[in-house]
């Protein structure tokens, strides 16, 4: 009977972070590989793969010639310097958060979205709320610079993914200046202002709901539909597919369950067809996002969003657009991210996985606090 030798892992986990450029986390993985005769490991895939690999434990398992390897790699600033990737809907929230993650990491990041300082400013002066479009001044050249000051390359396209022709023209035009696509972010949303929260869907309005769709789900299938065939010539790619929850429970709204569980189901539809071709396609989550928007409907900034938990006690569990930013970064470093293909994971999750944090050092929970107090308290009210 073969038994499995264990030994003890040196290597100790530390902090990315989007304000230090210089720190470092290393990412965790196990693979099984083979043994040549004698002992000696044969890894070349492996190493090939992971270039970045500074640790081996080998545990040998059942017999001489298969062992398991343990192995971590260093996830620097510069972990994607080459990639080229493209956040659609950039401008704002996770969009933005995942873009400047992606340019601390190295990337060059095509910033795309309506908003930009070549078009009007708001007009509005009396906005129903803060999450109005009309009111909002984020635009994709803020954002790019953003990128770029963080160690990327951010380069700002406006496109309105819900229009054909222009996200045609957006993939032509990454065509024509890069030759490849790596990185594709599927990240349009815009259906904050349509969501009319505590009615039945047959007293909410027909239009706004169809309206939601259109600019949640259609534009991700339109861009998709014109980025993937640039990423098939690469070696491999990652598609993310950002939604809202990472559970099969209904989300509250008729229009907007539909819309973040589609593109959950989309990320699903997706690897399966792009499996072959070696490119991997996932959905991920925030939880409870401090995004600009959010920010302004409590009436704090970031140096005291705390405060906003004396509206909404649930707040204190919230998390920065850089928390999804640095889980979606970290799944592109990953050399093994093929094995999360078509499933849905969370900032949360990816955390514990990866190591990072947000950019306080804190490393919230949205799953578990949500469970134990969101959850909780609708148990004890029924």
């Amino acid at each position: 009977m073969h038994q499995q030798q264990s030994s003890q892992r040196k290597s100790q986990a530390g902090i990315f972070s989007l304000g230090q450029p210089d720190q470092q986390f290393f990412i965790r993985k196990r693979t099984l590989t083979t043994c040549w005769s004698g002992g000696q490991i044969a890894y070349p895939t492996l190493m090939q793969r992971c270039n970045q690999v500074i640790s081996f434990d080998l545990r040998f398992q059942a017999s001489a010639i298969v062992c398991w390897v343990d192995y971590t790699f260093r996830m620097t600033s510069k972990t994607l310097q080459g990639k080229i990737a493209l956040v659609a809907g950039a401008t704002r929230g996770a969009g933005r958060g995942i873009a400047c993650a992606l340019g601390e990491a190295g990337a060059t990041v095509y910033c795309t979205g309506r908003s930009s300082r070549l078009t009007a400013a708001p007009t509005k002066a009396i906005y129903d709320t803060a999450f109005d479009l009309a009111h909002r001044t984020e635009t994709i050249e803020e954002t790019a610079e953003m990128v770029t000051a963080r160690g990327g390359l951010g380069i700002p396209v406006r496109a309105d993914h819900t229009a054909i022709d222009q996200v045609e023209a957006l993939f032509a035009q990454v065509r024509a200046e890069q030759g490849r696509l790596n990185i594709l972010v599927n990240d349009v949303w815009g259906g904050d202002e349509l969501a009319e929260w505590g009615k039945p869907f047959w007293e909410q309005s027909l239009d706004k709901g169809l309206l939601m769709l259109q600019r949640a789900v259609n534009t991700h299938i339109i861009t998709s539909h014109y980025g993937v065939p640039l990423m098939l010539e690469g070696k491999d790619g990652l598609l993310v597919e950002i939604t809202d929850g990472d559970s099969a429970d209904y989300r509250g709204n008729f229009f907007y369950d539909l819309v973040k569980s589609t593109v959950i189901r989309m990320a699903y539809a997706l690897s399966e067809e792009l499996r072959p071709h070696h490119i991997t396609a996932l959905a991920v989550t925030p939880g409870f996002l401090r995004s600009e928007a959010m920010l302004e409907h409590f009436g704090v900034t970031e140096a005291n969003w705390q405060a906003g938990a004396e509206q909404d006690p649930h707040f204190i569990a919230s998390e920065t657009p850089s928390y999804v930013g640095r889980a979606v970064a970290a799944l592109a470093a990953d050399p093994e991210v093929s094995k999360k293909a078509g499933k849905v994971f969370a900032s949360w999750t990816l955390a514990h996985e990866y190591g990072f944090t947000d950019v306080d050092g804190r490393k919230p929970d949205w799953g578990k606090y949500f469970a134990e107090k969101v959850a909780g308290e609708k148990s004890v009210q029924c």
